[in-house]
């Protein structure tokens, strides 16, 4: 009667609360595992094997785990390892019904799914152990208990790191043009939308949006003039159908402005030129930390003696791209510098030479006249060079990019683009213009400030991200 009446009263010490949280979710969480593993046999078991008794008298919290095969106790803190016993050890050797202990037991007992105890735990510390307890349960089931795993696992295993990489590189060129997606394609859409007539008004808004998306008068004009014989043909009557000729007009401009980069000469020497601030520099930088990354010998060669801190500056991108530099005193001659560059990468049989020039306006004769000359020395230190005039151009100039490139290619001869600075402008239809006036081919575009957003250029997946549902 006397020990009836002392668990009675241990009861009333836990409370209402006490119970709730022994049979809460530590205890359901349990309670399906031992169904799961034992099987129907398990389901007569209680649900919850959390036993909560009260100790006045502990001192400090520890964690206690009973061996119950030899009947001894090791004890150790909280933050030890609990020992584990199997379950065939339990069953045999237990002598106690599971989730049950003797009353003359004082402290928190917890009794975890595989038998491992945990007591020793005050009145006052009871919540906070059930709590950190529960949650450790709730990780482990979640990181050991994954149904349907091999399914998800196979769907996973499609898909290839290169797949991956595409769509990551998608992405980014899709986020990059978005300012120009929304102004040029969002207003297209704006006006195709709903169920419209191809009539002479709607004519007269598709062509002052494509004259004023930066895509070039000429360009703008060609298109339109396309659009208009195929409406009065009734070969367009769709708005829909319209959208889809644009984006395949657009796409057949770019992919003649698309072609391979060979580079089969060593060492393959690229001139680099454009105006002040469209990124030159930066642009040399991030194509020498390309070609290093495959497996290319790179030197620069910094011939922009005029602008204060372009020397440094391309010496800081040349120790993060690990790359050797030739530079010069400011001031000095930059056509000598470029000569010295291509000796200095023959001699160490390098695969690429970087030359940076000063930038210039196209308006200005004298300067146009020194990238001549330039371009005139290096030929002499190396017969065929330069191999690659590759202008930069800065997507924010809009329109007037086309005239840069059409000044520098009358000049110099440009062989190839580089079009930065896209993902900070909605006049990115510039490219669209360029391509198609010049007519040469675009290296790279620059889509963001990181090495990975210089990519080359492609000219599908140009097109459809620029085209893509706003």
């Amino acid at each position: 009667m006397s020990i009836d009446k002392d668990q009675e009263e241990q009861k009333n010490d836990v409370g209402e609360d006490g119970q709730k949280k022994g049979r809460g979710l530590f205890g359901r969480l349990f309670g399906r595992r031992k169904k799961s593993v034992d099987g129907p046999e398990s389901e007569l078991e209680p649900e919850s094997k959390l036993k909560i008794e009260s100790e006045e008298d502990s001192v400090a919290p520890q964690v206690s785990v009973e061996d119950k095969s030899e009947g001894q106790v090791a004890s150790g803190t909280l933050e030890g390892d609990l020992s584990v016993e199997s379950e065939a050890e339990l069953n045999a050797e237990s002598e106690l019904p599971s989730g049950q202990f003797s009353p003359a037991e004082t402290g928190v007992v917890v009794e975890l799914e595989d038998g491992a105890l945990a007591e020793g735990l005050p009145e006052t510390e009871k919540a906070s152990f059930i709590d950190d307890v529960e949650s450790v349960v709730v990780e482990s089931l979640a990181t050991t208990e994954m149904p349907e795993s091999d399914s998800t696992v196979d769907s996973g295993a499609d898909a290839t790191p290169d797949k991956k990489e595409k769509r990551g590189l998608f992405s980014r060129l899709k986020q990059g043009l978005a300012k120009t997606r929304n102004q040029f394609v969002g207003t297209l859409d704006n006006l195709f939308y709903g169920d419209k007539e191809i009539d002479e008004e709607f004519l007269e808004e598709l062509e002052e949006i494509l004259l004023t998306s930066d895509l070039g008068v000429k360009t703008s004009y060609r298109l339109f003039s396309q659009i208009e014989e195929k409406v009065s043909h009734k070969e367009l009557e769709n708005p829909s159908h319209l959208r889809d000729f644009l984006q395949s007009e657009i796409g057949a401009i770019l992919s003649k402005a698309e072609a391979d980069w060979e580079i089969n000469e060593k060492p393959y020497v690229i001139m680099t030129i454009g105006v002040n601030g469209v990124g030159k520099t930066t642009t040399i930088g991030k194509l020498a930390s390309i070609f290093t990354k495959q497996k290319k010998k790179v030197v620069l060669g910094a011939a922009d003696t005029f602008r204060a801190a372009a020397v440094e500056q391309l010496t800081v991108w040349a120790e993060r791209a690990k790359v050797p530099i030739i530079k010069q005193s400011m001031g000095a001659d930059p056509a000598a510098v470029a000569f010295d560059t291509v000796q200095s990468a023959i001699k160490r049989e390098v695969d690429i030479v970087i030359i940076d020039t000063a930038g210039r306006l196209h308006t200005k004769v004298n300067l146009m006249d020194e990238l001549k000359k330039i371009k005139r020395v290096l030929g002499k230190a190396l017969p065929g060079a330069p191999h690659e005039v590759l202008l930069v151009l800065d997507a924010n100039t809009g329109q007037n990019a086309i005239t840069q490139a059409q000044t520098f290619h009358e000049a110099i001869g440009v062989t190839g683009l580089v079009m930065t600075k896209l993902d900070g402008t909605a006049k990115g239809g510039v490219v669209v213009g360029v391509c198609d006036q010049l007519g040469v081919p675009v290296r790279y575009i620059g889509i963001g400030e990181s090495i990975e957003d210089l990519r080359s250029f492609d000219s599908k997946d140009f097109v459809h991200a620029l085209f893509d549902k706003v």
